[in-house]
């Protein structure tokens, strides 16, 4: 390769774009039988290998970002998306993967990834059939090391034989040498830039005292890339360039820290040595187990392919994402929000479930976000209904909009400042039925609430207001004693002001349109204590604008129907955050659907994509529709689980668990319950369930504790990235997991459940 010194020279041949080699989609072309496969060493690869890395300085290398050439050379971080206006895929290059097919002109794929030991060739062969009867689109399956290998290759031969083409994919890490085995038998290899070629996971903080001599240390990464990348050119495989939040390496950690920046970095290395030597059938990952961290890394990678001028394919995928609704959520948050963007070419629901469990929530995301591009009229019809505005978003970082919180004023008979949370709020819908002398105790209970002595008193994730669209008449004494009791408690009860104009509520919250709200120029109905503004969207900024003279503690934001929810929110923002206008803003969300998962999907991508950008103080789910709805206590859960998906309030325990492969060295699924029933009550604690080390301690960043597998029958535990505690047994794992918590005084005793005291009081 000829080297480049010229700056300019450089930066005109990065802009160039190779056309990716001509793809034949046929089956990979060398296949071992079991006795060759058997037979394979280290030795017959090394053979194989073909010629040694050029030196580091030959490589045409992305201009320095510290240094500030990037900017210099192909201007300031710009556009990270196609159009802020309109739902419009990124357009990128085709990559090719056997019978499949990733990029802007094809259809999004769907992909999971095996749990059954690779080495159990009949076992895996199975599962990848039933994913693909499923419907997923490729599957990948673990390479430890040339057992795997070998088996690797007999899975691809078997399942041929069986009739399906499924592409699969080696997932990669630590072995260069193994890698260069398997890209001869499957169409697509993973690989890890944090620990592909710098070994097992440290966090040897180093010292870099200038760029140059981070950048020296290159030579060692193209020793290892460059073998593989010259095997999956010639042989046109596939490749995935994986970076992950958690498994940084030590070298890029020292260099940049532990940010979105740093991953995307790390990537641009390794595409650098794929692009010298001409090879461009891959694909990015960003993935990250905080959803925010995700959705940052994801960006900022689209908006330095934009300025470069490169079109590589995005995988898309939340790392760790747990399991169960929780699980479904995060992966909407950070998933949904991408694709809302036009970015994702290929997604993958990472749940501590069977993999053919993941296909359901994978493809319902791909079909919603294939139902918002413009392409389709319906949706162009909707985002072209908003209102004209500036999208100012800054997408290389995460700033919080914090809306202002009520405040006490002087004669005040209720305590207002509960009525919102600092941290975001839940609000929930109620009926008057449910508060019936027969009902009230049980929605004290799904309203998140103690009780004592039949008495509601909040707790750590009791919701912060009710909204009711009709209440009890003031004559139903039983009723209305109950709400005031909420309200006592600090429990803000939202009304509409046409309903307290006809029978007052004490202290209640009047709930106005923008519109009525100005025209009576904010005055309360009789008993009201505070005001609250209903916002669709669609309203004129002058009228916007009157709301810093109204004042309401809270505005319900509510996009009417036939124009974009995601646009005409992102609108109202704009308008807020120019103007100055602190009210706090709730997202009022209605769904028809009687589905959980669905729910989760649904309020993780509308309101996900929202708070992903700092926009929103909270959320309201109201169920619509004749279907059956869900109880008061499931939608109160459930929109817990947005917020601290979305790093705003945590009430509970955070988990980040590994979805499981062929290297998990115990029961996952089960493990993780276990760990969950013990441990699930800890609010502000996060404790990481990784199945081996190649997800431990790396994949754990966020995490206070991790509990790692790492021989068979054998955990580690770990208290931040420091192992604590080494090969415990697995029955003696968790209760060893309860002590460490303890040690670190993170523990607290579960509530003994109190008896049902209104059963006492009607005694």
């Amino acid at each position: 390769m000829v080297m480049f010194t010229s700056g300019a020279l450089s930066a005109l041949l990065l802009v160039a774009v190779s056309e990716p080699q001509g793809v034949s989609g046929l089956r990979p072309s060398n296949f071992y039988s079991r006795q060759h496969a058997a037979s394979l060493s280290m030795a017959s690869t090394a053979s194989k290998e073909g010629s040694s890395a050029p030196p580091s300085s030959d490589v045409l290398w992305t201009p320095s970002w510290k240094s500030g050439e990037r900017d210099e050379l192909f201007g300031p971080i710009g556009k990270y998306c196609e159009d802020l206006h309109e739902v419009t895929r990124r357009k990128t290059r085709t990559v090719n993967c056997g019978p499949i097919n990733f990029g802007s002109d094809h259809p999004i794929v769907r992909q999971t990834m095996a749990t059954t030991n690779t080495a159990d060739v009949d076992a895996t062969i199975e599962q990848v059939m039933r994913c693909a009867d499923e419907g997923f689109d490729l599957v990948r399956i673990t390479v430890q090391g040339r057992r795997e290998a070998d088996a690797a290759a007999r899975i691809r031969e078997g399942l041929f034989k069986k009739g399906y083409d499924i592409p699969l994919c080696a997932d990669m890490h630590f072995q260069p040498k193994v890698a260069l085995m398997v890209a001869d038998c499957l169409e697509k290899i993973r690989i890890n830039p944090g620990n592909f070629a710098d070994g097992r996971k440290d966090f040897e903080e180093k010292i870099y005292e200038t760029e140059e001599d981070y950048v020296s240390e290159r030579q060692y990464l193209l020793d290892a890339m460059y073998p593989l990348v010259e095997r999956c050119r010639d042989l046109n495989r596939c490749m995935r360039v994986g970076t992950n939040h958690g498994s940084l390496s030590s070298r890029v950690l020292s260099f940049y820290g532990d940010t979105p920046r740093g991953m995307v970095e790390s990537a641009l290395e390794f595409a650098d040595i794929c692009r010298s030597q001409d090879y461009h059938n891959f694909v990015f990952s960003m993935k990250a187990s905080n959803p925010l961290v995700m959705v940052q890394s994801y960006r900022l990678l689209a908006a330095e392919q934009y300025r470069m001028g490169w079109d590589y394919p995005l995988h898309l995928g939340v790392t760790e994402a747990g399991e169960g609704e929780d699980g479904r959520m995060k992966s909407a948050i950070g998933i949904g929000t991408l694709l809302a963007d036009g970015l994702g070419d290929t997604i993958r629901v990472s749940l501590t479930e069977d993999p053919e469990f993941e296909y359901d929530p994978c493809n319902t995301l791909a079909e919603m976000a294939e139902s918002r591009l413009a392409i389709n009229p319906e949706a162009k019809v909707r985002q072209n209904a908003v209102k004209s505005y500036d999208d100012t978003r800054d997408v290389t970082s995460y700033s919080r909009r914090s809306g202002a919180l009520p405040e006490q004023n002087e004669g005040d008979v209720a305590d207002v400042r509960g009525f919102l949370h600092r941290d975001g709020s839940v609000f929930l819908t109620v009926s008057p039925k449910m508060l019936s002398k027969e009902n009230v105790q049980y929605l004290y209970q799904e309203l998140g609430c103690k009780t004592a002595v039949g008495m509601p008193f909040k707790d750590i994730a009791t919701a912060d207001s009710i909204f009711m669209s009709t209440i009890p008449p003031s004559s139903d004494t039983e009723a209305r004693t109950a709400l005031r009791r909420l309200i006592e408690v600090s429990i803000g009860v939202i009304v509409p002001a046409a309903e307290l104009e006809k029978d007052p509520l004490p202290n209640a919250v009047a709930l106005f349109s923008l519109e009525e709200a100005i025209s009576k120029n904010g005055e309360l109905p009789e008993g009201a204590i505070r005001l609250a503004i209903s916002l669709n969207g669609d309203e004129d900024e002058d009228a916007i604008l009157k709301l810093k003279e109204l004042n309401p503690i809270v505005c319900l934001l509510k996009p009417k129907e036939g124009i974009s929810h995601l646009h005409s929110a992102r609108r109202i923002f704009e308008i807020f955050n120019a103007n100055d206008i602190e009210t706090s803003v709730i997202h009022h969300f209605t769904s028809d659907t009687d589905d959980s998962n669905i729910l989760a999907l649904q309020i993780g991508t509308q309101i996900g994509s929202l708070l992903t950008d700092g926009n929103g103080d909270g959320i309201m789910v109201e169920q619509v529709g004749d279907k059956e709805h869900f109880p008061v206590d499931f939608v109160r859960r459930t929109s817990f689980s947005l917020l601290q998906g979305s790093r705003l309030r945590n009430t509970k325990t955070e988990f980040v668990s590994c979805p499981s492969c062929g290297r998990t060295l115990f029961d996952l699924q089960e493990t993780t319950a276990s760990i969950t029933d013990a441990t699930g009550h800890l609010p502000g604690v996060t404790i990481a369930v990784m199945g081996c080390i190649v997800n431990g301690p790396g994949e754990m960043a966020d995490a206070d504790f991790g509990y790692v597998g790492t021989l068979p029958g054998k955990v580690d535990l770990y208290y931040g990235k420091e192992v604590v505690r080494k090969s415990i047994p697995n029955e003696e794992a968790v209760d060893s997991l309860v002590e460490l918590i303890k040690e670190y005084d993170l523990w607290v005793e579960k509530e003994v459940e109190e008896e049902k005291e209104e059963e006492v009081i009607a005694a």
